[in-house]
């Protein structure tokens, strides 16, 4: 979830556009680590020293790590240390998008320093997963403070953006939060969450990009919006939603029910109009999830 509040806060400092960020998330997976930006990260190097070891390298048949060991930037250990590190999805997105020259290594350093004091990040908070700081990020893009029961709404969103990670993939971004769509051209399925938290969900998309989280989510090659697409996300959200009431039950004793998910239909503006309205960015376009309010 990192990753994916770095793109967010990235895209809202305004330090790089939205269609940088999709073209850096597209690359990420093809991206090689480089040891500047681990060492950046870290706090090893300053962006000016790893600019200088790239000029030198240039000029001479030598690798980065002993370059910067030669001019004493780090030392022998602290190589092996980066050498040996498993690279976060955070600084790969980052590396995507220095490599595509979106950002200098210097607006990187400043970058990756002002998101880790902004949510008060280690990056062992981040290798870990540390649950309490990703309660801090859902917090800063979503308010809760004014619903029925914020526990269960932030609970909603926070296991929604880890079953799109588990199922769908880790490559999106989630943008703000809407209350209103203004398009009549979405696909939905919906689904009613029955009981104490009683509330309507849906998913939606315009046809291309629900046919490629189909595609996702099944792991076929589905190249239309037949019954195949259409199941595919009749499963996601009653998958999400029925993991949803059980975290419910054990954590807070409520229990819910569900309805059956509803076949994809032509999704009216005014059906979802006032909902709390979750866009998520992904390569291949943007899926929204809806929950009423």
């Amino acid at each position: 979830m990192f990753t994916q509040f770095f793109g967010n806060f990235l895209l809202y400092q305004k330090l790089i556009t939205p269609e940088q960020l999709l073209e850096a998330i597209r690359q990420k997976q093809e991206t090689r680590m480089q040891l500047g930006v681990l060492a950046i990260n870290a706090g090893y190097m300053t962006a000016s020293q790893v600019e200088r070891i790239h000029e030198l390298q240039s000029k001479m048949d030598k690798r980065i790590g002993d370059i910067a060991v030669e001019l004493g930037y780090i030392t022998e250990e602290q190589l092996a240390e980066l050498l040996n590190a498993q690279p976060l999805g955070y600084l790969l997105l980052g590396q995507a998008i220095i490599d595509k020259g979106f950002m200098t290594n210097s607006q990187f350093e400043a970058a990756i320093r002002s998101y880790k004091e902004k949510y008060s990040l280690s990056d062992e908070d981040i290798s870990n997963n540390e649950n309490s700081k990703s309660d801090t990020l859902i917090a800063s893009l979503y308010d809760f403070s004014k619903t029925s029961n914020p526990s269960l709404y932030k609970g909603f969103v926070t296991l929604l953006m880890n079953n799109f990670v588990r199922f769908v993939g880790d490559d999106f971004t989630p943008l703000e939060p809407e209350f209103e769509i203004q398009s009549d051209s979405y696909k939905a399925t919906s689904q009613k969450i029955n009981g104490e938290f009683s509330v309507m969900t849906h998913i939606f998309a315009k046809e291309k990009e629900l046919i490629q989280f189909a595609c996702r989510y099944s792991g076929e090659n589905i190249t239309e919006l037949d019954e195949y697409a259409e199941a595919s996300g009749q499963d996601f959200i009653n998958l999400h939603n029925g993991l949803f009431t059980v975290n419910a039950s054990n954590n807070q004793q409520i229990e819910l029910t569900l309805t059956p998910p509803a076949p994809l239909a032509d999704l009216a503006s005014e059906e979802v109009n006032g909902h709390l309205i979750l866009p998520f960015q992904f390569p291949f376009g943007i899926i929204r999830f809806a929950i009423s309010i």
